[in-house]
């Protein structure tokens, strides 16, 4: 089987007939109109913009449950640093000036600590001191706050137990 050359012009007049074939021309594309005729529409149905819809928010919903479990678990760890530094402070105090402080602004004027951190739980200054009677060395003078707590009385849901008891 042999092919005969085709030219240039008849090449190009072929290549468009082939593109334009599938495509009605804008004459018929008028009377198609006016003929009640109806294009397919593209575009999503309401059914499926409500699935999708309905998609979104149950991962938003799950989402939203880890993300203020994690808030909360965050809170527990800044309130167990905050604890954490504050009892050091109070003792590096105790054995330094040989007397314990009588109120945490003391171990602030003292610069032992920066600040009063704010309770991560109520988000106040209020911790909760507690006055012993317990001396730390031979060498202190008077007694003062020992420890200190959360002024919350919430519990934690992680280790049921209240923040005021750490």
């Amino acid at each position: 089987m042999s092919f005969s050359p085709i030219s240039q012009v008849e090449l190009e007049r072929w290549s468009y007939e082939m593109r334009t074939a599938d495509r009605p021309s804008s004459e018929s594309r008028r009377a198609g109109r006016a003929n009640g005729a109806r294009q397919p529409e593209t575009g999503f149905t309401l059914l499926e913009l409500m699935i999708v819809m309905t998609i979104i928010m149950i991962l938003a919903t799950i989402g939203i449950g880890h993300y203020e479990q994690s808030v909360l678990r965050s809170k527990e760890a800044v309130l167990k640093a905050d604890l954490q530094t504050m009892r050091k402070a109070i003792q590096d105090y105790t054995l330094d000036k040989e007397a314990a402080p009588n109120s945490l602004d003391d171990l602030v004027t003292e610069h032992y600590i920066d600040r009063v951190p704010p309770d991560p739980v109520t988000n106040q200054p209020d911790w909760v001191t507690e006055n012993c009677d317990l001396l730390l060395s031979p060498d202190q003078s008077s007694t003062g706050i020992c420890d200190v707590h959360s002024g919350s009385d919430k519990t934690s849901p992680f280790e049921n137990t209240p923040y005021n008891s750490w």
